[in-house]
């Protein structure tokens, strides 16, 4: 899924979503670009749709991100979801899955601290997106395997992370 966008050194955006709105220009993806500090992505994953959302707080100097699952979870099946949720985020080596709760919908989140840094780097929201994406698909199932399949949150994290071993 990665696009290499041309840059030249002094191209580092003061606001990264500047580089953002590149990045998913070049991957043709629909986006909403609302202000200089908010944009909204529709990218089609494997298993869903995901919905990327950026923002811009310059006075922090950081960047959050959210990739957001399409599905809700019911209310009855909110508390293995939180126990689902800390096996996933024991796994995690950059950002964490959470819960969006006005919507209930779980979501991939993570935030970038730029400040004394040159700028965001074309590099850095390839692998910013490359990652949620992964890790989104990765978990999938296993949220699936919750909200629908009457699987504990150790049963789905189990079967979602089945490492197959030798040759069909």
């Amino acid at each position: 899924m990665t696009i290499s966008v041309e840059f030249g050194d002094d191209e580092l955006a003061a606001n990264p979503l500047d580089l953002v709105e590149q990045f998913v220009i070049a991957n043709d993806w629909p986006f909403d670009r609302r202000n200089d500090e908010e944009m909204a992505v529709e990218v089609p994953g494997r298993w869903c749709d995901f919905s990327l959302y950026f923002a811009w707080r310059e006075e922090l100097g950081a960047m959050h991100f959210t990739c957001a699952y399409d599905m809700k979870i019911p209310d009855a099946k909110r508390p293995p979801i939180y126990e689902l949720l800390a096996l996933v985020n024991d796994r995690m080596w950059l950002g964490h899955f959470g819960i969006w709760a006005e919507e209930n919908i779980p979501m991939f989140r993570h935030s970038v601290l730029l400040r004394g840094a040159s700028g965001a780097s074309m590099e850095q929201i390839e692998d910013l997106v490359d990652i949620a994406l992964s890790e989104a698909e990765r978990f999938y199932p296993a949220f699936q395997f919750v909200i629908w399949g009457g699987k504990t949150a150790n049963e789905a994290i189990a079967a979602a992370l089945l490492d197959t071993v030798g040759e069909a």
